[in-house]
């Protein structure tokens, strides 16, 4: 169904076994929605979509308290759950919703649960929000709050497909057949998945190298590299680290190793951190990205 995008792919795979969120951010057309859908049907789970616009309300993603009637005349309070309430959720364009719907999503991100007159709901197990958004829109938009983006496991980025990724594209696309999909997993499979992924054990040096990195984004450590100083306004928080260790284990298992590495680290580092290392004026003046702040942090910190 996706051409090319291994990268991504490899990404949303991870970020699902790790019981993550994952923020896809990139222009329209590049397959966003079309991954998550493709996702929902080869794993057998249920699946629901919010489109996010600036006049949805929290009701409208996390349901409403009804008044009900029974056979006998009876009126009672009756909660009708809303489309949080699924194994896999497609956030579409997040940012165009108020910060007020956005916020809806914290508790069920983070905690698993939503809350509603008091009253707990636990969603079913796994969870998993995966949301998108268009950067290069500004009008009509509410960036999200650090502490939400905070929330997401990994923030990939979608990039534009090559010249023969496009022919490939136009192919399957435009021609009288389409491509189809089966399942190839349930979500047990992926609930024990997830179990055994946090079984995958890390040397003492491995863990030691990931504290020092996440350490490293912030700007008020003694330790803390000249890029860090210069361009961070406030640096990643314990859940970065939380990424980094779950993420390394998981890319361990797909690479067919038991045990995780530095490579695994620096490979996840980027998903990880881009999005939890907030830059101040000086980098926005410069046109530093997350990106380059994390690499630059990479070259610094030594693996010993």
């Amino acid at each position: 169904m996706i051409v090319g995008q291994r990268d991504l792919i490899r990404q949303v795979v991870i970020t699902l076994l790790a019981g993550g969120n994952a923020l896809l951010e990139g222009v329209p057309g590049l397959a966003k929605t079309t991954l998550v859908r493709t996702l929902a049907d080869v794993i057998d789970c249920s699946f629901s979509r919010i489109q996010f616009t600036p006049d949805l309300m929290p009701a409208d993603i996390i349901g409403t308290t009804l008044i009900s009637e029974d056979d006998s005349g009876r009126k009672a309070f009756r909660f009708e759950p809303g489309p949080i309430f699924a194994n896999l959720v497609l956030a579409d364009e997040i940012n165009r919703a108020t910060p007020k719907t956005q916020s809806a999503l914290l508790e069920a991100m983070q905690e698993g649960t939503v809350t509603v007159a008091k009253t707990v709901h636990r969603l079913q197990s796994p969870f998993f929000v995966l949301a998108t958004q268009n950067p290069l829109e500004m009008e009509g938009t509410y960036p999200l709050p650090e502490a939400q983006l905070d929330r997401f496991f990994f923030k990939i980025n979608v990039t534009f497909p090559t010249a023969a990724e496009l022919v490939e594209i136009a192919n399957r696309t435009t021609g009288a057949r389409k491509p189809q999909t089966r399942h190839v997993a349930s979500g047990k499979m992926i609930a024990e998945m997830q179990e055994l992924a946090r079984t995958v054990p890390i040397a003492s040096h491995v863990l030691s190298y990931a504290a020092r990195l996440v350490t490293a984004t912030q700007p008020d450590g003694k330790d803390s590299p000249a890029i860090t100083k210069q361009y961070v306004r406030y640096g990643a928080s314990p859940r970065g680290m939380q990424a980094l260790i779950l993420a390394a284990k998981i890319i361990a298992l797909l690479d067919g190793r038991f045990n995780v590495a530095f490579a695994d680290l620096k490979s996840a580092a980027l998903p990880a951190l881009r999005h939890r290392v907030v830059l101040n004026f000086e980098a926005q003046a410069e046109g530093m990205s997350g990106d380059e702040v994390v690499r630059g942090i990479m070259e610094t910190v030594k693996e010993e």
